[in-house]
């Protein structure tokens, strides 16, 4: 298990999140800048919905790297379109900045069960619990500790978002998209649709929840 830890890391690290040559984000300019984001994602980051994720606190480089891919066309979402038309490089470094600087509020978790592939009923928090930090080492998905840290942090500098109180409909929408194949911006070593392909329904939905709920 750590050797899947560590080659997802390590992938994820030299392809999935990089970012060379863009101007550091200014925080203060940025919040200006971001009267466009405001109406979907909220003024500081903390979306009023699940319809949209919470970008509050996710890290400046994972932030900067998705503006990018949606502007460029690699990361197909239709409510952004034309929304980033009007910023240039830095506008989106600063605009990044700022999110980044915000705090996220935690969603919350709940209690329920859900049914596996051969029909068992489980807890969905300890299932949940088990998958973000143990992985499944039979279907070869690595922990999502490995890169999003143990309390869910992410780890800003790699680009690795953070994942602790974000909308676990929101998760449970980006990890189907990724083992679908209908969102494949995580770079040539396909890491995330690679670990995502291997969850069922029940795991996705199981540690999406958990997160919603995870705190330092």
């Amino acid at each position: 298990m750590n050797s899947i830890i560590k080659k997802a890391a390590l992938a994820l690290g030299v392809v999935a999140f990089a970012q060379v040559g863009h101007a550091a984000g200014d925080a203060s300019a940025g919040q200006a800048k971001a009267a466009a984001c405001v109406a979907c994602h909220g003024v500081d980051g903390n979306s009023p919905a699940p319809t949209f994720p919470k970008i509050a606190g996710l890290g400046e480089k994972y932030l900067l790297k998705q503006m990018h891919d949606i502007k460029e066309g690699t990361r197909k979402v239709p409510e952004m379109t034309g929304m980033l038309d009007n910023l240039n490089d830095q506008d989106m470094a600063d605009v990044a900045a700022y999110f980044a600087s915000q705090n996220i509020q935690i969603s919350g978790s709940e209690k329920f069960t859900v049914m596996l592939n051969n029909g068992d009923t489980v807890n969905a928090l300890e299932l949940g619990r088990k998958i973000f930090r143990a992985g499944n080492a039979d279907t070869g998905v690595a922990a999502c500790m490995g890169c999003h840290s143990p309390t869910g942090q992410g780890n800003a500098p790699a680009g690795y978002p953070r994942l602790s109180g974000q909308y676990a409909e929101y998760v449970e929408k980006q990890l189907k998209a990724f083992r679908e194949g209908t969102r494949a911006n995580d770079g040539d070593a396909r890491t995330m649709r690679t670990v995502a392909r291997q969850l069922s329904d029940a795991e996705i939905k199981a540690v999406a929840n958990y997160v919603a709920g995870l705190t330092e």
